[in-house]
């Protein structure tokens, strides 16, 4: 097997490709129905998506990071899948590999605002005050009254991101069936002793989530 693996940018770039390319492509999912090739995406936080069709025997890796969420790259990418392949989404597999858990992942304002402004059911994948960062709210109006000193204000309030619900949900809204949509429970910042985190670690290493399908 031939490892093909991207140079991600956390985008919603997808490429299909059927033989290894002679330079690493700038992208977030590869797609493939090439026996010997395996796809791969490198996450160290972010959460790493594997879909299969075994009918029409294609498979793909995707890397969702939250921009890569926002920006629906699982579903474009079963989109894609379909479009090409003739997949149907009822019928694809999907896994999601190791990220950082919702225990974990605080995210500011812009994050929260983002979400909201895409998904009619994003409070779910928040804790924290996930309304009032949404909605632009200032969350604080008035900061002479924390008696600070200028420019000693508090930094504005966080919240946690669910970053595998929210994919969970992207892919049953494209049509994969709950029962085929298997996710990992480890949390990459809670348990460094077995996993890189990029938010808890800085300098690290990347866990590889592969994919392909075998010679005949």
């Amino acid at each position: 097997m031939t490892i093909v693996a991207l140079r991600q940018i956390h985008s919603d770039i997808i490429h299909v490709i059927d033989a290894a390319p002679p330079h690493p492509l700038r992208g977030d999912a590869l797609v493939t129905d090439a026996p010997g090739l395996l796809i791969a995406v490198q996450t160290a936080d972010c959460v790493p998506i594997l879909l299969a069709d075994p009918e029409h025997r294609v498979v793909a890796a995707v890397h969702a990071g939250w921009r890569g969420t926002v920006k629906r790259i699982a579903e474009k990418t079963v989109g894609r899948m379909r479009m090409l392949f003739g997949s149907r989404p009822e019928k694809i597999l999907a896994a999601l590999g190791p990220g950082i858990g919702r225990c974990c992942y605080e995210v500011g304002p812009d994050v929260a605002k983002d979400f909201g402004s895409q998904f009619d059911d994003a409070r779910e994948w928040f804790d924290g005050p996930y309304d009032a960062l949404a909605s632009g709210e200032d969350p604080n109006p008035l900061p002479w009254l924390t008696m600070m000193p200028p420019g000693h204000q508090p930094e504005p309030p966080r919240v946690q991101l669910d970053l595998r619900a929210a994919n969970r949900a992207i892919l049953e809204g494209a049509g994969l069936a709950a029962k085929n949509i298997s996710a990992s429970d480890l949390c990459t910042a809670c348990r460094t002793d077995l996993l890189f985190s990029y938010r808890r670690e800085k300098i690290t290493g990347r866990l590889m989530a592969a994919i392909g399908i075998r010679l005949k």
